[in-house]
Formats: C-alpha cells, sequence, structure tokens
C-alpha cells in the first residue's frame, strides 16, 4: 500500500489544527450541558423533596407531569384504554 505524503501530511495538519479545536470545542460544549443537566436534576429533586413535605404524593405529581407532555387525545385514548382493562379484570 503507498501512502500519499501529502495526505499525511494534511492529516497531521488537520490533527493538531482546526479539527482538534473543533472537537475540543463540541467535547467541552457537551461537558458544560451535562452539568447543567446535573444541577437541574438536583433542582428538581429539591422541588420533590419540597411537595412531599408539603403532603403532595411525588409519584401522582410525575404522572400529571407525564400526561400534560402528551396530546390530550393520546391521553384519552389511554384513559379509555385504561378503563376498558379495568372493567375486563372486574376492577
Amino acid at each position: 500500500m503507498r501512502v500519499d505524503q501529502n495526505n499525511v501530511h494534511e492529516d497531521a495538519a488537520a490533527t493538531g489544527g482546526i479539527a482538534a479545536d473543533r472537537l475540543r470545542s463540541i467535547i467541552e460544549r457537551v461537558e458544560r450541558l451535562e452539568e447543567e443537566r446535573k444541577a437541574l436534576a438536583g433542582d428538581i429533586k429539591d422541588i420533590f423533596s419540597e411537595a412531599k413535605s408539603a403532603g403532595f404524593d411525588v409519584k401522582v405529581i410525575k404522572q400529571i407531569i407525564k400526561l400534560r407532555k402528551q396530546e390530550p387525545a393520546e391521553v384519552e385514548e389511554q384513559e379509555t384504554l385504561l378503563d376498558i382493562y379495568r372493567r375486563a379484570l372486574g376492577m
């Protein structure tokens, strides 16, 4: 296999130059976002603790949050199916 010396030189320049800077930038951005996500997760945990202290059921709050993210028609369909399944099981 013949190696083209010009390509080797260009690859080395890209590795140590612009491409390396771009890679570093991407990695650092992801790392910053992961830190932000970690901080937000801590904030959310604190809010759930506050809700629990106030006497709210955290599991139910999480279900409501999940439902609010869905389309109304999708929620209605799930509730209808849940009702049908309950009736089928005599609940």
